[in-house]
């Protein structure tokens, strides 16, 4: 199933911000965890997150849990990708390799031409979520993100899916498509 050695699922979940990413890799782990499967969501935006933290917490600004300040998220995947082109793809091949788990989920790739490849190096599948945009601008305005940013996105059509799932309909139709789609792929 993987191009490289280790057995089980592996899937990136790829769309645009607002498009139901997250919700999917919690479909996920559901499906995983009704088969009786271990599973993990590794994000490689991780070592972002950890320096946007770390900035609002110099700066004395306050931050929600889970919330993205996406200008700022963008800029400093910039200044990593100047220093290092790999060191996002880098960071997530090392936390891959420590884990343990018949389903490994990422719901966070956006670059086409370091982090996409290396993740197909190590068999991920590629799922890419659409939805109308319309409803993508709504969910988005309900998040609560300091700022609002798509440039990191913007060539997310290079990035070519083994599936695409629309997450238009309710919760119950996504998570259908989720779950038949992740049924083919076992």
């Amino acid at each position: 199933m993987n191009t490289d050695s280790r057995s089980g699922l592996r899937i990136s979940v790829v769309g645009l911000a607002g498009a139901g990413k997250s919700t999917c890799a919690s479909l996920i782990e559901e499906f995983a965890g009704d088969k009786g499967l271990t599973h993990t969501r590794i994000k490689l935006a991780e070592p972002l997150y950890d320096l946007q933290a770390e900035v609002y917490r110099r700066a004395g600004g306050p931050l929600a849990d889970g919330a993205q300040d996406q200008i700022l998220m963008e800029a400093l995947a910039d200044a990593m990708r100047r220093i290092r082109p790999d060191s996002l793809a880098a960071d997530f091949t090392a936390r891959l390799t420590r884990a343990d788990a018949d389903v490994i989920v990422n719901d966070d790739l956006r670059d086409p031409h370091v982090d996409a490849p290396a993740l197909r190096g190590h068999g991920f599948r590629v799922l890419r979520i659409t939805c109308d945009e319309e409803l993508r601008r709504e969910r988005l305005a309900g998040r609560g993100d300091p700022s609002r940013a798509d440039r990191s996105t913007r060539e997310i059509d290079l990035i070519t899916p083994d599936a695409v799932i629309d997450n238009g309909a309710g919760l119950d139709e996504y998570r259908a498509a989720v779950h038949e789609l992740l049924g083919s792929w076992l």
